[in-house]
């Protein structure tokens, strides 16, 4: 092929790449503003609420409306990790609005970006001292496994479960360091999700409970 026509084809495929990341950027961008109008909206009308805040499993939850007479609030953004920036993302929703306690539940995206226990940690550590100032109280929520299902393949659960595993072998420390309390999943029910990674009815029922029971500690 002449250098000349290959130049052309590289190039077209590079502006169809920026295209794509462009295309794809304003949706999550949109996304994650409409989010954060909705909490502000949602807690402007509330006092002491619980904040449960996470990825897709927290967004796509069907929480009780409330609990002990502490409205809990949804803040849940598909797609976050401890990598997404959520303290400086909530920070202006919960100006003047402090809640009664922040659950946060993260983790599975960062395990199936693979990112290392030390920069989960590390991550996961700034956005605890980053919430502290908004929140009386925190707990955070044990990681939930994944299923070999879908499109996860048995290689890459195995892969995101260890990563899972050793997420979870450091977060009662760090959660203790931070102020936080932590909260453990009962055993997930086989199967647990719908896809490998976002849980079922079923799965649900043991992570609704897991926060809940964290909760609780607003109830006095």
């Amino acid at each position: 092929m002449h250098w000349k026509s290959l130049r052309i084809i590289t190039l077209a495929a590079c502006v169809f790449a920026a295209f794509l990341f462009w295309v794809r950027k304003p949706v999550a961008d949109e996304h994650r503003r409409a989010r954060q109008l909705i909490i502000y909206y949602t807690l402007s009308r509330m006092d002491d609420p619980v904040l449960v805040v996470g990825d897709s499993l927290v967004e796509a939850s069907t929480l009780p409306r409330s609990i002990c007479g502490h409205p809990i609030v949804n803040a849940g953004l598909n797609g976050a990790s401890t990598t997404s920036d959520l303290g400086n993302w909530l920070a202006p929703v919960l100006a003047g609005k402090p809640p009664a306690l922040i659950v946060v539940s993260l983790g599975t995206n960062d395990a199936l970006a693979s990112r290392s226990v030390a920069e989960f940690t590390d991550r996961y550590g700034i956005l605890l001292n980053q919430l502290s100032k908004s929140a009386r109280r925190m707990a955070v929520l044990q990681v939930p496994p994944v299923e070999a299902q879908g499109r996860m393949t048995a290689e890459m659960q195995n892969e995101a479960a260890a990563t899972i595993q050793r997420y979870n072998q450091v977060l009662p420390d760090l959660a203790k360091r931070n102020g936080a309390a932590f909260a453990a999943l009962p055993a997930m029910p086989s199967p647990h999700t719908i896809d490998g990674v976002h849980l079922n009815a079923g799965g649900y029922q043991g992570w609704d409970a897991a926060i809940l029971e964290a909760a609780a500690v607003v109830c006095g």
